[in-house]
């Protein structure tokens, strides 16, 4: 193996992943063993295919390298092709009390493919490997699909391309969160299942959260953070940091001078488990290093790179510590190639402390594991998920001129991951989208970004995931972007925006009819909402808001006004520790029965007396409508304290209605019950009713009194 694929694999974790050379395995004896984790599966869940084959490459993210693959015909007769990926495997270890869970790396890495049948019936298939060493395949093997109650994958509805659909045509109003940040995997589960249970169905998911939270691809350094990187690395003092610039550890000062270990993820050890912590030092032969691991250890320096080998038992703890490294002696030290390892065999656990670890290409397989969770979890709850893939901060620079190197650059980095989350994660109906960055810079020129990134998935992703892009201006030209399905809009009640900030349906109304004018034939998701402060912190005033009369109400208002989701409140933490989930469960009840995608909605032309607000949407035989107390903002119950007086002998005037009969619904928006049902005869036009006593916000549903077939 070549110095720099030695590099990357220790950097991977993956030192036994690189096989023999290939001319100790001939082309002959290549034979691809698949295992199959069942025989027969229900149309649209998982099936899942394990491969057990040492591959001839360095980097098993990259399918230049090697590329696993099945491809496939379905009962119909269709061909196509399923990305494989890289699956290193990991035990969960008990944790001391309420702690977050301990994932530990075992054994060498696999690769895995899933899928998910779209028809009943027999599948066939090969699966295939193309490697350095040429292609081997797989002796072929069947499965059977069954019909299931899943119902495929979500799509922008045909007949009203505001809304989102199953392929069997039921509408999907997307009703939920952001749950942007994982860290705790058991706790932001935990979230997922309680919006679930609360009649939540959607949910926003980074998975580009750089090194506070889960990132799939993105820097992850023991050796600083993001927020205030300042890492101790140098180029190595050889040929290889001049030729190269290869980096290693620098310290440099008076004796006691140091630096500290601090990875992103604790590294988990198990207890009483022999280890080998090694690495290799230089510096000049009077300074050395010292640290303490399980007591005092001092490595003399050398001019030459020196290795070291330091074999531990561990004790009950379930941490590796995060070592001090001190000099010595007044000078200077360098230190490269930190491992950490299993005595004897295993994973690579000290990967965090590589300074070399490439930023793009390279996937971090713990985080993988975390999102497997997440996504497993969605699909028990109930939930869809909008995952964000691309870390922003780590493409921007290299999308700044169309056409340029770096450009093309960052466009194959960005595929290749695109084809990591479609064979990991496209299997699920409960992925929803793959939002590409979230806020990325709306002047930069990414339109051939997005078309080239399109382009490919064409041919990855069979099933055909919704798209989406959001920038940190809103609208902006994505919303015409012919390869994005949906709009994203973020919005946040600011003071700098002036009083309109204290009135939360005036504030999403401006909003709505400013995004309305750039929207072409999708729907608008409001992705992220909340209270900020001038500096987009969040305001104290959030706490003030204890009923969240300003997430009630934006919730209540976006149904109305024809977003193709809610608000997506940003502050999922103060959402779960204030137990604010039963918000979701009213307008999840009167949601139901609505015919989202039949293409017969409008905006409702209803006014009503007494000064009250009317918003909703209506056909000639259906109407559902919110009607809101002008006094009822938050900032005048939660800041002021002040109720509204309540109103009555108010008149609601619709027109539009079809003559005939039909049922009249009035809902509790805060119960989710139905206040009073009543028979109405719609004969003359507009339609006039009495509205019952309303003191902040009432719903209203008129329904056919014979249902519509």
């Amino acid at each position: 193996m070549k110095p720099c694929a030695a590099l990357l694999a220790v950097a991977l974790g993956l030192a036994t992943l690189i096989a023999t050379s290939s001319a100790e395995l001939p082309q002959a004896d290549r034979l691809l063993p698949v295992e199959l984790s069942a025989t027969s599966v229900g149309q649209f869940e998982k099936i899942e295919f394990t491969f057990r084959f040492e591959a001839q490459a360095d980097n098993p993210y990259d399918p230049l390298e090697v590329d696993f693959r099945l491809e496939l015909v379905t009962p119909s007769g269709y061909r196509h092709t399923v990305p494989a990926f890289f699956y290193q495997p990991y035990e969960r270890l008990s944790s001391p009390g309420r702690g977050p869970e301990r994932l530990y790396p075992v054994g060498r890495g696999i690769w895995k493919a899933r899928f998910a049948p779209a028809e009943v019936g027999r599948y066939s298939g090969v699966a295939l490997v193309t490697d350095r060493a040429g292609t081997a395949r797989s002796e072929e093997f069947t499965f059977e699909s069954r019909p299931s109650n899943r119902k495929g994958f979500l799509r922008v509805a045909e007949k009203d391309r505001r809304y989102l659909e199953h392929p069997d045509g039921t509408p999907f109003f997307a009703i939920g969160q952001n749950i942007a940040f994982i860290k705790d995997v058991a706790l932001q589960a935990e979230m997922i299942r309680q919006l679930g249970r609360a009649g939540g169905n959607f949910a926003r998911v980074w998975a580009c959260a750089e090194d506070w939270g889960l990132a799939i691809e993105g820097r992850k350094s023991a050796w600083g953070r993001s927020w205030d990187w300042n890492p101790p690395f140098a180029l190595t003092p050889d040929g290889s940091g001049y030729h190269a610039n290869t980096l290693c550890l620098k310290i440099s000062g008076d004796t006691g001078a140091s630096i500290t270990m601090n990875p992103c993820h604790p590294v988990v050890l198990r207890p009483n488990t022999p280890y080998t912590f090694s690495g290799a030092l230089r510096a000049p032969e009077n300074t050395g290093i010292a640290f303490d691991l399980g007591g005092p250890h001092t490595i003399s320096g050398r001019r030459q790179w020196t290795p070291f080998k330091i074999h531990f038992t561990n004790g009950p703890q379930t941490t590796f510590p995060n070592l001090t490294f001190r000099l010595s002696a007044r000078g200077t030290a360098w230190l490269r190639d930190l491992s950490l390892k299993e005595s004897g065999t295993g994973p690579e656990l000290l990967w965090e402390a590589d300074p070399n670890r490439p930023i793009l290409g390279v996937y971090n397989q713990l985080d993988s594991l975390m999102l497997d969770h997440i996504v497993e979890t969605a699909e028990q709850s109930g939930v869809y998920l909008q995952i964000v893939l691309f870390t922003r901060d780590h493409y921007m620079s290299h999308l700044r001129h169309a056409g340029s190197r770096p450009y093309a650059t960052a466009t194959d980095y960005a595929r290749r991951l695109a084809r990591y989350f479609v064979a990991r994660w496209g299997y699920s109906t409960h992925v929803a989208a793959w939002e590409y960055f979230n806020e990325m810079d709306p002047g930069l020129p990414t339109e051939r970004f997005y078309t080239d990134l399109a382009r490919y998935l064409d041919t990855m992703d069979s099933y055909r995931h919704l798209r989406v892009n959001s920038t940190w201006h809103s609208p902006s030209k994505d919303y015409t972007h012919p390869h994005l399905d949906i709009a994203n809009q973020h919005h946040y009640l600011r003071p700098p925006s002036g009083e309109i900030w204290k009135d939360e349906v005036a504030s999403i109304l401006a909003q709505f009819q400013l995004n309305q004018q750039r929207l072409t034939n999708r729907p608008l998701f409001f992705a992220e909402f909340g209270i900020t402060d001038a500096n987009w912190q969040r305001a104290p005033e959030l706490d003030r808001d204890k009923e969240w009369v300003h997430l009630h109400n934006a919730l209540w208002l976006t149904l109305a006004l024809g977003y193709g989701s809610t608000v997506c409140h940003w502050y999922w933490d103060d959402i779960h520790r204030r137990n604010a989930y039963p918000i979701y469960q009213p307008l999840a009840r009167f949601a139901v029965g609505i015919p989202f995608n039949s293409g017969r909605l409008a905006p409702t032309r209803a006014t009503a007396t007494r000064g009250l607000r009317v918003f909703g949407q209506q056909s000639t035989d259906f109407a559902y409508l919110w009607l809101w107390h002008p006094q009822a903002t938050w900032w005048k119950l939660a800041i002021e304290q002040q109720e509204p007086t309540p109103i009555t002998g108010a008149q609601l005037t619709l027109p539009g209605l079809a003559p005939g009969n039909y049922t009249l619904q009035w809902w509790d928006t805060r119960k989710g019950d139905i206040l009073k049902t009543e028979p109405l005869t719609a004969r003359a036009q507009p339609l006039t009713l009495n509205i019952p006593p309303l003191h902040r916000d009432l719903a209203l549903k008129i329904l056919p009194a014979t249902p519509r077939p």
